[in-house]
């Protein structure tokens, strides 16, 4: 089959041919190197097109020096009752292990996220007492929304 791809301006012919490469392999196929016998995808350039017309360049402002980067502040660390738990990506509260009033410990799973057919274990960031729990099970969350409140 073949197929025109236009790639920054430039106009290409693609030509692809039709092979086996997609069934499955037997072992003394793989034991042969049958693999690197796949057959190549031939590119070649169509014929030309009309060429944009060139554009002025504007002469670049010579630039400042950079600033010397100021060294990253290391993270502070969560005080101890401090903190919330928020979804690190979009899915649906498959299981909440933690209610309001319990207590609970830095590094302690407090939620399972499901996401992409994956079950994601949600720690908790400090020790202290569950003031609010936001979500249901069965919701789904966006990354960021604010899951659990710690206090």
């Amino acid at each position: 089959m073949k197929y025109t791809a236009t790639v920054n301006g430039r106009v290409y012919e693609v030509e692809i041919e039709r092979t086996d490469v997609f069934r499955p392999l037997t072992r003394e196929e793989i034991a042969a190197g049958a693999i690197a016998s796949a057959a190549p995808i031939v590119v070649t350039p169509a014929a030309p097109a009309a060429a944009p017309a060139p554009v002025a360049a504007a002469p670049a402002p010579a630039a400042a020096p950079a600033p010397a980067a100021a060294p990253a502040a290391p993270a502070a660390p969560v005080a101890e009752g401090e903190g919330t738990i928020t979804a690190p990506m979009s899915g649906s509260i498959f299981k909440l292990l933690v209610n309001v009033g319990d207590t609970v410990q830095a590094g302690q799973v407090a939620v399972v996220l499901e996401a992409m057919k994956m079950e994601n274990e949600i720690f908790t960031p400090c020790a202290g007492t569950v003031k609010e729990v936001r979500v249901a099970q069965g919701a789904t969350v966006a990354p960021g929304d604010v899951l659990v409140v710690i206090g």
